[in-house]
């Protein structure tokens, strides 16, 4: 005989403590293994081992992933979105276009040259096949181009020279800041890039 009970729904609160278990459960697989490879290499690491060190069964863990490669492209989709979200909030602080594409630029610096020689060739070369990256470069060279065209327009920057062709010459003259020894010389780097954007006079 079927039950005449009605079925309550489940709680909302419940739901939500589910979906912050799940949150911290990923978070910890992404960070365990970022550890994991930073110890052993790229093609050292197993999906027994991240399942150890997160504290979660191989069972659960493939839930979450299907193997390393997916962790790793997902860990750097993570760090790739808090760079933008800093350069972002840098960039909403106040001042003219100057001085906000200035501390942007900076910010950018700062960020490849502590991200330059932390990770092995192999895992460079893997995750940067990845799509997430193709789209993080475009928010990037939007962000700087739109300061460029913000601040020409006042006249705080040069108006002579395209915001695209400015933006593509900001961005490669930044890559050099991976291989420079310290924050003053980033600074330094910054300052040289920034003279080429002065107004024509």
């Amino acid at each position: 005989m079927a039950s005449s009970r009605k079925l309550l729904p489940v709680p909302r609160l419940w739901n939500e403590t589910i979906e912050a278990h799940r949150r911290d459960v990923r978070e910890a697989i992404l960070d365990s293994t970022a550890a994991l490879v930073a110890e052993h290499g790229l093609r050292s690491v197993t999906m027994s081992q991240i399942a150890e060190k997160t504290g979660i069964g191989r069972a659960t863990l493939y839930k979450y992933f299907p193997d390393v490669e997916a962790i790793l492209f997902a860990w750097h989709e993570r760090q790739i979105t808090s760079h933008l979200g800093h350069l972002v909030h840098v960039r909403d602080q106040s001042g003219d276009a100057g001085d906000r594409l200035a501390a942007v630029l900076e910010a950018y610096a700062v960020i490849s040259r502590e991200s330059q020689g932390r990770h092995d060739p192999a895992l460079i070369a893997l995750l940067h096949q990845d799509q997430h990256v193709v789209r993080a470069q475009r928010q990037l060279f939007d962000l700087v181009r739109d300061l460029l065209a913000e601040g020409g327009a006042a006249g705080v920057l040069r108006d002579d020279v395209s915001p695209d062709e400015l933006a593509t010459y900001c961005l490669h003259a930044l890559s050099a800041a991976g291989g420079l020894p310290s924050e003053e010389a980033v600074h330094r780097l910054v300052m040289v890039i920034l003279s080429g954007l002065r107004p024509a006079s």
